[in-house]
């Protein structure tokens, strides 16, 4: 783990005493946030020092008298006994004398907008109790903070708080039926999906009935995910493929997944490489297989984490054959296909009416290593169409000869990218009858995706972009 600016942590303050002085709105907030965490809040500040929100959130008269209004100044004699301290002081001077009385008295202190006399800070919160997210930028920046903040509430249902309460009410009977491994962990793995898709929660029955399911099942409780990881920037991820990630247990991930997606799986999680890429050695698609199943059966689940789209030329449908055949329950997550990144990249649309009726994904080899002769090349050539190529670079001289002895203008747009939407993305456009040379200036040894069809035509004359393929040129 790397290194952390400060150490995050939850006080229990339930029905212990806080201290806390001032009357202005920065003491208001935090006398409200201490309140609510089901602290006794004994507030010193003189009457003529109370602010109009505190005067409005003393007025409310918080329920249980949770909130006590001393009318006098603070002073050393206040801290005994406090569960922590929390000052909202005007001068240096009087900070300085609150931090040392109450680091007198070994009470936790905090000096509101005073980081040299904070033993802890407040962060950002993110409300769904018992689930709460506390966000802190370690004073550097607190509007950072509540950015993170607003992006999390966006991500959080406001049910997450009901299922974390059935939580509560329902963790006793799962420890006491589920041992622990792979069966509890399936039940709180299946709770947390539907906490997050569900927009109510379920009531205690159900889950009662899940737990006794998941109880008596003979079967081991593992199971298999397979995760499109996109086309490699780890904010292309859906938020499934993340949770999925996030619950692994084991993850089997092709070379061409980047380190930045691995970096959203949980940390426990074995990880294992077994990428398939032409003319290097590779993991055989029937040890996969193996793998998958062994894990599985051994109470585990197994996260298969695809380039791309799970869907499109990941041989997807070898791994759910074998899944299947073997009894195991198997999930899909979709990811963005390279094709999009592509679009995106470029800034076209595939499908443009004026240039596109149709958009095929085609692969750019056969199960031999050549060019795929199954394919119906004189459609192909069709020149109001766009077609990408999938895995077609050491091809890419050959697919341009075929499509032009089809009939397709030897002037036909490509573009060609490699390494798409990650930071040594490189990309180029030119005419078809150029494919095997631009293919050649990007590089086959990178992931080559090849696009053909009039969609590219404004970027005919575009150089080829990003610093390996410029370095190759100039070489």
């Amino acid at each position: 783990m790397g290194s952390l600016a400060t150490l995050p942590v939850f006080f229990d303050l339930r029905d212990k005493r806080v201290v806390m002085t001032g009357g202005g709105a920065g003491a208001a907030w935090k006398t409200e946030l201490l309140a609510a965490s089901g602290a006794k809040v004994d507030l010193y500040a003189e009457a003529d020092d109370i602010g109009e929100d505190m005067a409005e959130l003393l007025a409310a008269g918080p329920v249980d008298g949770s909130i006590r209004h001393h009318d006098r100044p603070w002073g050393i004699d206040i801290f005994q006994g406090a569960a922590i301290a929390v000052g909202d002081v005007e001068s240096e001077a009087e900070a300085k004398a609150f931090y040392c009385a109450a680091k007198a008295a070994g009470v936790p202190v905090n000096v509101v907008d005073k980081p040299a006399f904070c033993e802890f800070r407040f962060g950002s919160i993110v409300n769904r109790s018992p689930l709460v997210i506390g966000i802190s930028t370690d004073g550097a920046a607190p509007i950072l903070g509540q950015a993170a903040r607003r992006r999390i509430e966006t991500l959080l249902p406001p049910s997450l708080a009901g299922w974390a309460q059935l939580a509560a009410r329902i963790r006793g009977e799962v420890i006491d039926r589920l041992a622990p491994g792979p069966k509890r962990r399936a039940f709180w793995e299946r709770f947390s999906d539907r906490a997050f898709l569900a927009k109510s929660p379920a009531n205690d029955d159900e889950m009662k009935a899940s737990i006794e399911a998941i109880a008596t099942a003979g079967e081991s409780g593992g199971r298999v995910t397979l995760v499109g990881a996109g086309p490699g920037e780890a904010e292309l991820l859906t938020l499934k493929a993340v949770r999925a990630l996030q619950a692994a247990d084991v993850i089997l991930f092709d070379d061409l997944v980047s380190n930045d997606i691995l970096e959203l799986a949980r940390r426990e999680a074995k990880r294992m490489l077994v990428g398939k890429r032409a003319a290097r050695e590779s993991c055989r698609q029937e040890d996969i297989n193996r793998l998958m199943v062994q894990f599985a059966k051994a109470g585990k689940h197994v996260v298969r984490l695809k380039s791309g789209d799970v869907s499109v030329f990941g041989r997807a449908g070898e791994e759910l054959d074998e899944l299947k055949r073997e009894g195991i329950p198997v999930q899909i997550v979709p990811g963005i296909t390279a094709a999009s990144a592509l679009a995106a990249a470029f800034g076209v649309s595939l499908t443009h009416r004026d240039c596109a009726q149709q958009v095929r994904f085609v692969t750019g080899h056969s199960k031999k290593g050549g060019l795929p002769e199954e394919l119906d090349w004189h459609a192909l050539a069709e020149p109001h169409a766009t077609t990408i190529f999938y895995m077609g670079g050491r091809m890419a001289g050959r697919i341009a000869a075929r499509l032009i002895a089809e009939g397709l203008s030897a002037a036909t747009p490509v573009a060609v990218a490699a390494n798409l939407s990650r930071a040594d993305e490189t990309r180029a456009c030119g005419r078809l009858d150029g494919l095997g040379h631009l293919v050649e200036v990007i590089g086959v040894d990178r992931p080559i995706l090849i696009g053909v069809g009039p969609v590219f035509a404004e970027f005919q004359a575009m150089p080829v972009e990003g610093p390996l393929a410029a370095e190759r040129a100039a070489g």
